[in-house]
């Protein structure tokens, strides 16, 4: 009802069409990176009246992640909304309450075995290339993806003279978006619209 086409797909790391697909350990941004941008292509391309200039990205926890790294890999959407992300997976690993083995697993690396890949799977990393505006949503008590991870990135994109906000919700954890008090899911709601309308509609 607001006047934006929504589109979503699966991606290589995505559940439900068996184990192989979705192992993507290790390979963080690349081929579901490639996926979704492959998928952004064939929609502007089956629907002719999407204006392909002013498309937005968003996503929430790995696709907080994936936004994060996304718009530092590329200039194609012309506005982005950060929820509850992940950054940095040196510092997200040792902070986080899915557990201590988590990052170590999912990027197959650790400080102490190989630094540099747990880098250069880190958005934050990439920071320096983003252009696109970007909204970051994060809960004060959300101990999965902690505050500190979008922290980082936003204040990786002000260094870097990039339109960025940083809305924190007080009293709120991981399930925001589905969980929280409804004043808040309201309010994430119109953050959301609120940064797409004045960046993909100029309003």
């Amino acid at each position: 009802n607001q006047g934006y086409f929504v589109f979503f797909c699966n991606p290589r790391g995505s559940d439900g069409k068996g184990n192989e697909f979705a192992d993507i350990r290790g390979q963080y941004g690349t081929i579901d990176y490639d996926d979704l941008m492959r998928f952004t292509h064939l929609v502007l391309e089956t629907y002719p009246e999407i204006d392909a200039e002013r498309v937005g990205v968003t996503g929430g926890s790995y696709g907080g992640f994936m936004t994060n790294w996304i718009i530092g890999h590329t200039n194609r959407f012309k506005a982005a909304a950060s929820q509850r992300s992940i950054s940095n997976w040196i510092s997200m690993g040792y902070t986080t309450d899915i557990g201590y083995y988590f990052a170590p697993d999912q990027v197959a690396a650790t400080p102490w075995t190989d630094h540099e890949k747990l880098w250069h799977h880190s958005p934050l990393k990439y920071a320096d290339r983003v252009k696109t505006p970007t909204l970051f949503i994060h809960s004060e008590e959300d101990y999965r993806c902690w505050l500190p991870e979008g922290l980082q990135m936003f204040t990786a994109l002000k260094y870097h003279g990039v339109e960025s906000r940083l809305c924190m919700f007080r009293g709120e954890n991981h399930e925001l978006s589905r969980g929280g008090k409804p004043k808040h899911r309201i309010r994430r709601l119109k953050e959301i619209t609120t940064w797409f309308d004045r960046f993909l509609r100029g309003q």
